[in-house]
């Protein structure tokens, strides 16, 4: 495989043309976008303390239309992340505590007949909200779990025949404690691929965790985060996203690096090609919050553990993450970066 693909972003005019065409449809230009973004993302800094990575990440998960996998212990604030992100946009926010005798039906709504009309009505269930937070998500069975597929794939729901699409914009923001904590369930791997990324929040550094004791011993700063913006404004930041210019050659290094997860000896079931597409519209999403308005491959590399990680089966069901993070990295170091000319 040559490592020399031509330019990976030579054609500087279709960004420019890109952004023009959207600004017209949409009328919101990409300096006001960038700057609800950043507005979002220093809003959300005054509640999450010192986790700038995590918070970026998050933002890029919710431009690029994904899904994130919040995993830790309990106490780092994992569902404050989420709480905060859902406050800055000013959407509509629902949160799930999943539990072992929690039902599909309590997730996704059930239709129930109304007496006085003689009728059967679908009643909406939490998930019906542009970020929903599920709350220790790998607490409930398989079967409550798999009751987000559709809605996290297809921004549906399905009841009885019948299909009730989801608001926009939709994020599942799931928090999950590790899985050698007493009464947890492991995500199924259809489960695990419709997460756009993982992330582990971490202990907070001594000055953060300071801070934040400091600060809490007030008032809790999430009560007195305003919104930056409202669901349908920030519909029109996402669309923005769309417009990034990614070159044939970042794409098709997006597709090696994916397919170098399937060819490695030590995995027995790669990323899939929902995987190539989460990376390259997250990627997308990263350039956007970058101030480009197109792709680099460091955008793609910067995001490849967070997006592939997870979805890896090992051949080793005793490895844990850090042996699927060794992987990723492996086949990062395989396949050869596109270069400028």
């Amino acid at each position: 495989m040559s490592a020399e693909r031509g330019d990976a972003h030579d054609d500087r005019t279709a960004p420019v043309e890109a952004a023009e065409a959207a600004a017209a449809v949409t009328g919101l230009d990409d300096d006001t976008a960038r700057r609800i973004v950043g507005e979002v993302v220093s809003r959300v800094g005054t509640v999450v303390d010192g986790k700038d990575d995590v918070i970026t990440l998050a933002a890029v998960v919710l431009l690029a239309e994904g899904h994130l996998l919040v995993e830790d212990v309990p106490g780092v604030g994992k569902t404050v992340l989420a709480r905060a992100f859902a406050k800055a946009i000013g959407g509509r926010v629902s949160r799930i505590q999943f539990t072992p005798d929690l039902l599909p039906s309590d997730v996704t709504g059930v239709t129930t007949y109304h007496r006085d009309t003689s009728r059967f009505e679908f009643v909406p269930g939490p998930v019906f909200a542009n970020i929903v937070i599920g709350d220790e998500i790998n607490r409930a069975s398989p079967k409550t779990q798999s009751a987000l597929l559709e809605c996290m794939a297809e921004r549906q729901v399905t009841v009885d025949g019948t299909s009730h699409p989801l608001p926009r914009p939709f994020t599942v923001f799931a928090t999950q404690n590790p899985i050698e904590m007493e009464g947890t369930f492991p995500l199924p791997e259809a489960q695990r691929d419709r997460f756009m990324a993982r992330v582990s929040m971490g202990y907070p550094d001594v000055d953060s965790e300071a801070a934040l004791v400091a600060a809490r011993a007030r008032r809790n700063p999430l009560d007195a985060l305003e919104p930056v913006t409202d669901a349908r404004q920030f519909a029109l930041v996402v669309a923005r996203v769309h417009e990034v210019f990614v070159a044939d050659a970042v794409t098709r290094y997006a597709v090696d690096l994916v397919r170098a997860t399937r060819e490695h000896p030590e995995v027995r079931v790669g990323a899939s090609p929902r995987a190539t597409l989460h990376l390259v519209h997250a990627a997308r999403a990263l350039a956007f919050v970058s101030g480009r308005g197109f792709v680099v491959p460091e955008d793609v590399i910067g995001l490849a553990d967070a997006v592939l990680a997870h979805r890896l089966v090992l051949a080793d069901r005793g490895a844990d993450e850090r042996e699927a993070l060794r992987i990723v990295a492996e086949c990062r170091a395989s396949v050869p970066v596109p270069r400028g000319r």
